[in-house]
């Protein structure tokens, strides 16, 4: 016998809806398949969600806390685990103050809620500010700009797909991410197409020639690192041309400023600079003006570049000064079921937080992950020497992880709190599990604001969590508690979770316990817009009102209460990249280093599923035909690719379009996974790209590490490691230890 449960899939944001059978004890998976009753994300289910079950059954999986023990960890309980931890945080903490606690979590904690929010309250429990996150890989520059012209952090505003009649698409290959990033576009690129077999114009901006590019009506094959004099370029054009329209729905202020600076910009050097002809840039700005509705949109690749928060900033100007922001077919603001605005204000207030060495500050909450090794590295007051590690591989996701490692060797105590032993977790005194998403339920509060119509789902939990594992909040919460200091901050809250603890013990009144159940509540009721209880009686998901537009104006949280159109810093910026020469000709590091994905990868978390990369095309650097030729490279030749920071070895795969000069490697590869009960062993899949990149040059506002602009060298090398048994050449090495 078997019953079948209604969740969805935690993987990206696409949030596809999954129909999990699983047996009557619920233990075990039977089988996972894309929920056909879902109304609003079945139609984008992957690989990536039909292999969760063989993500959580994961042969290395840890199910109960481990301490090291020497070389290898033996099993403990939780509270012995929790016991030695804070008794050795609390004596860090009180010989060197509490920013001597650092923290990091990545995406696997960010898609959870519940246990990303009681994360944040065991860090306000310490009261450290040294916090790092994934974000500030890729979507820093978003929230930067999000905080100066709307003045919110986490006010997104996501493309209107089907309303569209052009798509400005900047650092994107919505074939293989399906418009996932900062939004919620269920199927979008599919939508996208069929918009475009209707009549809608495509125009694709991108170095590469990629899946999407070959849609397009137009492939801009841009400069790298240069989108951001494109876009000026596009804005100038238009004011110029008198193709500008005063926005209808959002007060604005400071698009004059913008204009000046616009108008007194050189388009023969703009055009110079983006090496896209003055003749393109016109026909785009003219076509992109003069469409009844349009969206220019950027994503991830714009954010890696060293410019692009001045990208992101101009990219929502062209929205603006065309009059297509919160209108049909451009970009619309959700309300979603929380008002996110409010609660970000009272949850998580602006922090005053600097980082030691650069003084830098923090961007929604958090700092850079390329500050993080040379904060432990560096003694002195404040020099950090103890590490959270949640849910997240920093080694391999940030900037040249070999000193990272090196850091992390030398903490006093390093807890990873993970579903595996990764590359990140191999000096760590303490691992705690982690649980899977089809172990758990909940509502992610901040995720509806970012779909592209009003819509919600409650999770439900498909089986029981492995052995003795716990889910994450719980540990974090009962750290605090242990430690005796209260969570959130807040005195008397401690108190409080204790006495609910106790109610619940009483028969009917275990719901009282003390939870995320507790925020959804109460974040859901204080917005009004629709009840908790309502959402969980649509098992497949629910639509739960028409599609709104002006609700934007409404939310602005600006002291003006109007959209910043020139804030100052976004200017200044874009002046001082205005008088800036291109980088000159690098004989030794000739090519530009860049990024790609797999529709089956998921950054640093997913590629050890074998179910999943056999279906990848795998870790390869992919250069133009014509380079590989003047290097006499031939397809599966093994490479050298140096940078001024390290080198790392993998196979070449040609590609027949695009620009030449651009060597693009999958992010996320390259971590190994530990069999923690035998010192030394493990496996490592494909190499880490990020070993290349600098982790002290950064986007000076968003201080994003330049992922898509490292300069490299390619060299030929006899041969590789052993391949994945039962491989072909386009598979991705792997490496066994003992």
């Amino acid at each position: 016998m078997s019953k079948k449960v209604y969740t969805h899939c935690h993987y990206c944001v696409s949030l596809c809806g999954v129909e999990v059978e699983v047996d009557d004890a619920g233990q075990e998976i039977i089988g996972i398949k894309p929920d056909r009753q879902n109304p609003f994300s079945h139609s984008d289910f992957c690989r990536k969600g039909m292999a969760a079950a063989e993500l959580r059954n994961h042969p290395n999986r840890i199910t109960t806390p481990m301490r090291r023990v020497g070389d290898k960890y033996v099993p403990a309980t939780y509270e012995e685990a929790i016991a030695d931890i804070s008794e050795r945080l609390n004596r860090i903490i009180d010989k060197h103050g509490a920013d001597a606690v650092g923290s990091y979590h990545g995406n696997p904690l960010g898609h959870n809620f519940g246990d990303s929010n009681l994360h944040s309250g065991l860090l306000a429990a310490i009261g450290t500010g040294n916090r790092y996150w994934v974000g500030s890989l890729d979507q820093n520059n978003l929230h930067v700009v999000q905080e100066e012209m709307f003045g919110c952090e986490l006010m997104s505003v996501p493309t209107d797909v089907d309303e569209c009649e052009c798509f400005l698409l900047i650092g994107m290959d919505p074939a293989v991410s399906r418009f996932g990033w900062i939004e919620v576009i269920p199927h979008g690129w599919k939508r996208v197409l069929a918009a475009r077999d209707r009549g809608a114009d495509l125009i694709v901006v991108d170095p590469r020639e990629t899946t999407s590019s070959k849609e397009a009506r137009t492939h801009i094959q841009i400069r790298p690192g240069e989108d951001w004099a494109f876009l000026l370029a596009l804005v100038k054009i238009i004011v110029e041309a008198g193709w500008n329209r005063q926005p209808e729905v959002v007060p604005v202020n400071g698009l004059e400023d913008v204009f000046a600076l616009a108008r007194n910009a050189d388009l023969s050097w703009l055009s110079a600079r983006c090496d896209v002809s003055e003749e393109q840039l016109r026909d785009v700005a003219e076509r992109f003006a003069k469409a009844r509705t349009a969206a220019c949109v950027s994503h991830t690749g714009l954010a890696h570049l060293g410019t692009g928060t001045v990208g992101e900033w101009l990219s929502q100007l062209l929205n603006i000064i065309t009059n297509r922001m919160d209108m049909p077919g451009g970009k619309r603001y959700e309300r979603g079921f929380v008002d996110l605005p409010r609660a970000w204000e009272m949850m998580a207030p602006k922090s005053k937080h600097h980082t030691r060495l650069r003084n830098l500050p923090t961007i929604a909450g958090f700092h850079a992950l390329g500050e993080l090794a040379d904060e432990i590295l560096t003694p002195g007051d404040g020099q950090i020497r103890a590490m959270l590690v949640c849910s997240g591989n920093p080694v391999v996701s940030g900037p040249d992880g070999d000193a990272l490692d090196k850091a992390f060797s030398q903490l006093e105590l390093l807890v990873a709190v993970d579903f595996v032993q990764r590359e990140s977790h191999r000096h760590a005194h303490w691992l705690i599990p982690g649980t899977h998403w089809l172990e758990r339920e909940g509502l992610h509060l901040a995720f509806g604001s970012l779909m592209d119509k009003p819509y919600a789902q409650y999770a439900r939990a498909a089986v029981k969590p492995k052995g003795d594992a716990r889910e994450e909040w719980r540990f974090f919460v009962d750290l605090a508690l242990k430690m005796k200091r209260p969570l959130f901050g807040f005195k008397g809250f401690n108190s409080l979770i204790r006495a609910s603890r106790w109610l619940a013990k009483i028969p009917g009144l275990k719901k009282l316990e003390f939870g995320p159940a507790w925020f959804e509540f109460l974040m859901v009721a204080s917005a009004g817009r629709i009840k908790l209880r309502d959402i969980k009686r649509h098992p497949h998901g629910h639509i739960y009102d028409e599609k709104q537009y002006g609700d934007l104006a409404k939310c602005l949280r600006t002291p003006s209460k109007k959209i910043e159109c020139a804030p100052q810093i976004l200017m200044d910026e874009c002046r001082r990249l205005l008088t800036t020469d291109l980088p000159a000709v690098n004989s030794e590091f000739p090519f530009i280093l860049s990024s790609r994905r797999d529709r089956e990868s998921m950054n640093s978390w997913m590629n050890d599923n074998r179910r999943l990369f056999e279906h990848q095309r795998g870790n390869q650097a992919e250069m133009h035909i014509e380079d590989m030729e003047a290097l006499k490279l031939e397809e599966g030749d093994a490479v050298r690719i140096r940078s001024a920071t390290g080198q790392i070895e993998l196979t070449v795969t040609a590609a027949s379009g695009g620009r030449r000069g651009v060597v693009t490697i999958p992010h996320g590869w390259g971590s190994r996974v530990f069999e923690p009960r035998q010192p030394g062993q493990y496996r490592r899949w494909g190499e880490n790209r990020n070993r290349l990149v600098d982790n002290q040059r950064m986007d000076p506002l968003s201080q994003t590490p330049l992922l898509n602009m490292t300069r490299v060298r390619v060299e030929p090398v006899e041969q590789l490691a052993a391949v994945i048994p039962g491989s072909n050449q386009h598979q991705v090495p792997m490496a066994v230890g003992q």
